[in-house]
């Protein structure tokens, strides 16, 4: 089954849950490259967005939210209500990025 709905809130104008089919998520956990943290240490010279910091930030976001998507249509699910994300420091330079919400089945209202 497809995911069609994917909210951070709890309800989905012109839809009703029919089944709820419990908590789901996708977790990844990545650490800072060297060379990635030599050219984020020039960007910080200058200022404003690290780029390099950014566009790890978002793969590791997106990786977490790809496998959460894929569990929640393993279990039959064909929307999540109540995503979040949440992010962890694992040690020094590793971060565990988790994606989760409740995996559901959706009908129209």
């Amino acid at each position: 089954m497809d995911i069609r709905f994917i909210t951070t809130t709890f309800e989905i104008p012109g839809c009703k849950v029919t089944k709820h089919l419990g908590v789901v998520r996708g977790v990844t956990v990545r650490s800072r490259n060297f060379f990635a943290n030599i050219g984020a240490a020039f960007q910080t010279l200058a200022g404003g967005n690290i780029t390099l910091y950014t566009e790890l930030c978002e793969h590791a976001r997106q990786e977490a939210f790809d496998i959460m998507v894929k569990h929640a249509e393993e279990i039959g699910a064909n929307g999540i209500i109540g995503m979040r994300y949440d992010a962890n420091e694992v040690m020094n330079g590793v971060t565990e990025v988790l994606a989760y919400g409740t995996a559901v089945v959706l009908e129209a209202a």
